[in-house]
């Protein structure tokens, strides 16, 4: 543990000096909270991840880090001790376990209501599966989906940290470290802290089963045919590819069914910049900023299309049927 300690304090220590930065020593703290998966699995081999308490012997992390385990072991500074029974919500990767005495420290849960993009928050994990690491990094986006929103970061991490936490400027779990793109140095995606409430406040004894292998049929959103992914995860995927024709088709789709949400009108204007038609990318980006005035990567884009234009900004109408 003094090794991991060691590590969460330079990394902390290489952050830039800003209000939201998480004070190293609440990521002293929590490292004691964030606790190492494995799980031997039923067609052999180990799987290892990452885990946050939220209770004093309860324990979440992701499910396909357990999905196949015939048994869980929960780790901290060598030793360990046996999940009991888990409650698994696999559409959203979210397994919540009972590990009898280990009696932690539970971690304080925030809100990524009260998330910002650009604000700095930490992911902490076994990444490498190794020891415990600090990644440093910023949300990029906040992606509304199934009654949460899915956060999107810089923060680097690979598969061991995943069920590992990410957490804001007060040392509060904002989300569960979950999946990742490749191709990009901004696709690192983390379940909401909500979902992670819902479970807790829905948890009943009979919704904990024995540790056995769930059924690997169900896989959770991410892991979905590309077709039946959710829009946020197909729009992000045509970004890295840079297939600006289809992000703009998928983008009025989006709108058609909710045109109050600033993400789709965002992808929108960065799909039309792209093919070069920046009087409609304008007029795009406005109503994005309209709906989420706080939103500093659009603003940016915005004033650097008006720069480039040197023309008044256009009448926008927000009304997807008008684009």
């Amino acid at each position: 543990m003094k090794s991991a300690l060691c590590l969460l304090l330079a990394a902390a220590a290489a952050w830039p000096a800003a209000a939201s930065v998480p004070d190293p020593a609440r990521l002293v703290s929590l490292a004691g909270s964030v606790l190492r998966i494995e799980a031997p699995r039923e067609r052999g081999g180990l799987a290892v991840g990452s885990g946050v308490a939220v209770g004093p012997d309860l324990v979440i992390t992701n499910c396909h880090v357990t999905r196949e385990a015939l048994d869980i072991q929960v780790v901290r500074g060598g030793v360990r001790w046996s999940a009991s029974a888990q409650a698994a919500d696999v559409d959203r990767d979210l397994c919540l376990l009972e590990v009898p005495g280990l009696q932690a420290s539970p971690v304080p849960l925030g809100h990524t209501g009260a998330l910002a993009i650009g604000q700095h928050v930490a992911a902490l994990g076994y990444t490498g599966g190794v020891g415990l690491q600090n990644s440093p990094g910023e949300v990029v986006e906040l992606h509304r989906f199934d009654g949460g929103r899915v956060i999107q970061s810089t923060n680097w991490f690979t598969s061991g940290a995943s069920g590992g936490g990410l957490f804001d400027g007060n040392g509060a779990l904002v989300g569960i470290l979950t999946f990742r793109l490749r191709g990009g140095a901004a696709h690192y995606f983390a379940a909401p802290v909500e979902w992670v409430r819902q479970l807790l406040d829905e948890r009943r004894r009979d919704q904990f089963r024995r540790v056995m292998p769930l059924d690997t049929r169900r896989v959770p959103y991410w892991q979905a045919p590309a077709s039946t992914q959710p829009r946020f995860l197909r729009a992000q995927v045509m970004q890295r590819d840079q297939r600006w024709g289809e992000l703009a088709l998928l983008s009025y789709d989006w709108l058609r069914a909710d045109a109050e949400d600033a993400e789709p009108w965002h992808l929108l204007g960065t799909a039309l910049e792209r093919l070069e038609r920046p009087t409609e990318a304008r007029m795009a980006l406005e109503c994005s900023l309209r709906l989420a005035p706080a939103h500093a990567t659009v603003r940016a884009q915005l004033e650097a299309l008006r720069a480039r234009s040197g023309q008044p900004d256009p009448p926008a109408d927000c009304r997807p049927d008008h684009h």
